[in-house]
Formats: structure tokens, sequence, C-alpha cells
């Protein structure tokens, strides 16, 4: 590997260890054995190399939300099972003994002490949200339109960060995909008799963003 990728490798191993705070440039280094010239020449500062490199330690859990492609293979897109299944398998990698998740809440309570790695995650969290549409409701994810995003999207994130802060503050109580999907399951229903429609309007949003 050059560099770049030696560079990468090493910041991801430092974050697993020291976490985002207590990660310095000197670390990563060493870890890596390049020198200090490379980070700033190869990723400008050691805040994007940061959150590069967590960046790509998500990635690296995609296949697991789907288990290698047996939740989207055994159910139907945008259905309940499927709700069930996705969250498990991300419920799953939480439950993970050094889960990389408790590197999310570091950033969440300490972002204002490191802007720059904040900043670059704000970024990078939209396309996460981008992603995980077609996760859940079919599709390719070059086709997810920006207003699928700023809903579906946001939605689901919405939940994933909410997941992270119970299962990093009390893994015992922490919410279980089927205790999300029978909860989702009460929503649809009293919307139904609440309201004219809405259990039809649930399943046009679904199949729209399935579509």
């Amino acid at each position: 590997m050059g560099h770049r990728e030696d560079l990468l490798e090493g910041a991801k191993r430092c974050l697993l260890e020291k976490g985002f705070v207590r990660t310095t440039a000197r670390d990563i280094v060493k870890e890596s054995r390049t020198n200090l010239a490379s980070i700033g020449y190869h990723y400008g500062s050691k805040d994007a190399l940061l959150a590069e490199a967590y960046v790509s330690i998500v990635e690296e859990l995609s296949d697991d939300f789907d288990a290698g492609g047996s939740a989207t293979a055994n159910t139907e897109p945008g259905s309940l099972e499927r709700f069930q299944e996705v969250w498990s398998n991300v419920i799953g990698t939480m439950q993970r003994p050094g889960s990389m998740w408790h590197l999310s809440m570091e950033i969440v309570v300490m972002g204002d002490k490191v802007p720059g790695v904040r900043d670059h995650l704000a970024k990078a969290q939209r396309e996460g949200a981008r992603g995980i549409v077609p996760l859940l409701m079919g599709g390719l994810e070059e086709d997810v339109r920006e207003r699928d995003v700023d809903t579906l999207g946001k939605f689901y994130m919405t939940l994933m960060m909410g997941l992270i802060a119970q299962w990093t503050f009390d893994p015992e109580t922490a919410a279980s995909a089927e205790e999300l999907t029978e909860g989702l399951r009460r929503v649809i229903a009293k919307a139904g008799t609440t309201g004219a429609g809405a259990v039809g309007s649930a399943a046009a949003v679904t199949a729209e963003g399935s579509s």
C-alpha cells in the first residue's frame, strides 16, 4: 500500500483503540509507519483523515446490515418483515464487543471540541441516509431522490442514532428489532383508525420509496 492507504488503515486502528479525541497525528503516524507531512499531503488535516477513516469503518459494516444479501432477497421492499430483518442486523453490529458505534456517540457528545471531524461527518451522514433508503425500500442508491433522502433517509438515520444511544447507554433496556417493528405496526394501525386513508397513504409512501 502507498502512504495514503497506510494512513487510512492506521487511523482506523487508532480510532477503534482510542476514539476521536484521544487520537493524535503522531499516533496515526506511528501506527501507519508514515510521517506527519503525509497526513497534510494526502488528507489535508488529521480531522479529515479521521473522518474518512470512520466512514470507511462504517462502510465495512454495510454488508452486515443486509446479512450478505439475505434481508433483501427474502423480504419484500418496504414491508414490516424487511424493516425488522434489516434493523435486527444493524442492532447485531451494536451488540458486538468493542462496538465501533461508541465512536458515533463520542462525536455527538464532543462535537464542539472536534469541529473538523464533525463537519466532515455531517456531510457523510447525508450519504448514509441516501444509502439506507434502498436497503429498506428497494431500488438503487443512485436512483434515490433528494426528497427521499430528506424524508425516508433522515427518518432512518434518526432511528439509527437513537438506537446507537440506547445500546451505548444501557444495552439491557435498548430496543430490539422486534419491539421497533411492533411499535411501527401499532402506529400504522392507529393512524388507520384516526385518519381516513392514513394506512393507504403509508402504503403509497412505501411504494413510492421502492419505485
